[in-house]
């Protein structure tokens, strides 16, 4: 999927054994970008990158879960990009290889943040500013990240359905209450781009979202 605006390059990566969607977010006028989500095939991230001609300032981290976050040592080790991720997830990523390995799944421990992120934070690159919201439920900093019509959103939301809730850290009633204070606030119009699975919509997904619904 590649989606471009006027100062937008959008382009979804589907990773790794447990099909987690990666996104390269770029700044057309900057060349400046962002990954968020890299949980694995670091080489077709790096790939993109060089096919859009993007220098990657960033790697942004929705959650703490190997499936998303299990590239962020090779790709920062090729670029020197800055992890960010919400503090309350950050000490999940010295723990990626343990928490793979019960799944049957290998992954690299990922280097300590370079910064971590909180709600309303700005995160800028190029003409971009993605703002983060803070929504928890599936782990306890779940983020997601707005922009230009277009929201991250992770594992809190899927298109009909919505993140588990039964790892550590997850709260079902948590996580309802940030998608519908957080991210049904937005938009209706707002493109929904998910952590698995296909994009929708966030005024799809207040109407007929069978778990998240507003009634």
């Amino acid at each position: 999927m590649k989606h471009r605006q006027d100062s937008l390059i959008l382009h979804k990566l589907t990773v790794g054994p447990i099909m987690a969607n990666c996104f390269i977010v770029g700044c057309q006028e900057t060349k400046e970008a962002s990954v968020i989500d890299p949980g694995d095939e670091t080489d077709k991230i790096l790939l993109a990158l060089a096919q859009f001609n993007l220098t990657l300032k960033y790697i942004i981290n929705t959650h703490g879960h190997f499936d998303h976050v299990g590239g962020n040592k090779r790709l920062k080790g090729a670029t020197g990009a800055g992890i960010l991720i919400h503090p309350l997830d950050a000490p999940m990523l010295g723990q990626l290889a343990a928490s793979a390995s019960r799944w049957g799944l290998s992954a690299d421990d990922s280097p300590a943040p370079d910064r971590t992120v909180n709600e309303g934070d700005i995160i800028t690159f190029g003409e971009v500013n993605l703002k983060v919201l803070h929504t928890p439920g599936h782990t306890p900093g779940g983020i997601s990240l707005y922009a230009d019509g277009v929201v991250f959103v992770g594992d809190t939301l899927f298109a009909g359905s919505i993140g588990r809730t039964d790892f550590p850290g997850g709260d079902y009633g948590t996580l309802i209450s940030a998608i519908q204070t957080k991210l049904f606030q937005l938009p209706d119009s707002a493109r929904v781009m998910c952590g698995h699975g296909p994009e929708t919509t966030i005024g799809v997904e207040k109407r007929t979202n069978p778990f998240a619904a507003l009634r």
